[in-house]
């Protein structure tokens, strides 16, 4: 089941971003407007001036800005998803829908429920006679060679944060799943970023050496909306 985005997506070419959430675009009229990015992180080799992007709008009277900007174009028929809400979305719908191959066979999807210190796991999962799921999800949009995507982008403490709390689930007998989900059509591997966050490569170890498991799927994206795409080959 594919995630169509709510209202029809515009182009525009991107002028500038700033203040992490905030993107000047020129739209194809030529109107200059301020759009949100929804995307903590540095966005490396995706915020650069003139590349080709598309912009959800909306009319809702309680937003501010009209205008939110969900994907960049490299104009070779590869597309980028930069909204880090979206892979929950996307997510929950394929859970829901039993395709992720390895988590089938779990039937009642739950979402944001409290766990560890003060945090909320992505999903918690749970079926008959099965161990109850904690399944973390991180968009990984970073690529810095051909057909590798890799995450994170930038120095992430409330990943490395994450990735503890999985531990300590798997430790204690659950069964504990980070999930990077990449939204990048252009790749077909996966790996981390260990020069960019050797303290978050670090603790996926760890994690990793309790029993965390690793999952990685990639994504088809066009301007109507993002779906789950196939298992992609993790490195790390």
């Amino acid at each position: 089941m594919a995630m169509r985005f709510e209202t029809p997506l515009v182009p525009a070419r991107l002028i500038r971003r700033y203040k992490r959430f905030l993107a000047d675009c020129t739209l194809a009229d030529g109107r200059e407007v301020t759009a949100h990015c929804a995307n903590p992180g540095s966005m490396l080799g995706l915020a650069e001036p003139g590349m080709k992007i598309w912009l959800e709008p909306n009319d809702d009277p309680k937003r501010k800005l009209k205008f939110g900007w969900r994907l960049v174009d490299h104009e070779n028929g590869h597309f980028t998803g930069v909204d880090t809400s979206v892979p929950n979305r996307a997510l929950r719908a394929a859970l829901q829908d039993r395709q992720i191959t390895e988590l089938a066979a779990y039937d009642t999807v739950r979402a944001e429920v409290k766990y560890g210190q003060s945090s909320r796991i992505d999903f918690l999962l749970s079926g008959s006679g099965l161990p109850d799921a904690y399944v973390e999800v991180k968009s990984v949009t970073l690529c810095r060679r051909p057909t590798l995507a890799e995450f994170p982008d930038s120095v992430t403490k409330r990943g490395t944060k994450h990735l503890n709390e999985l531990a300590d689930m798997a430790r204690s007998g659950r069964r504990a799943i980070m999930l990077y989900l990449v939204q990048r059509t252009d790749c077909t591997a996966f790996d981390l970023a260990r020069d960019i966050d050797p303290g978050y490569a670090t603790a996926f170890e760890i994690a990793r050496a309790q029993g965390v498991q690793t999952l990685c799927y990639g994504t088809r994206i066009s301007p109507r909306g993002i779906e789950l795409g196939p298992a992609i080959r993790t490195l790390a």
